[in-house]
């Protein structure tokens, strides 16, 4: 677990040292949109470096297309289209 840990803080602090070189030039630029933006890239990235990290279950986009399209493929089956 203490390794796990270990990655999930090494993650925050390479986001810490992005931030401190990225938002204060943003900033001084006065790229508001950029910022917000730059914000919940980095957000979403520390978010699934982190599950992933910790060995949580991170569904890719193939799950959802598959969820989608089971029930259709299970009619497919079911009337002997497909095997």
């Amino acid at each position: 677990m203490l390794p796990k840990i270990a990655n999930v803080l090494g993650i925050l602090l390479v986001a810490a040292a992005i931030i401190m070189f990225e938002v204060p030039y943003m900033r001084k630029k006065g790229l508001k949109k950029e910022l917000w933006l730059f914000s919940i890239l980095l957000l979403l990235g520390v978010g699934l470096s982190s599950a992933k990290a910790l060995s949580g279950f991170i569904p890719t986009p193939l799950d959802w297309i598959t969820a989608v399209y089971r029930p259709f493929s299970d009619f497919l089956t079911h009337i002997g289209l497909i095997k």
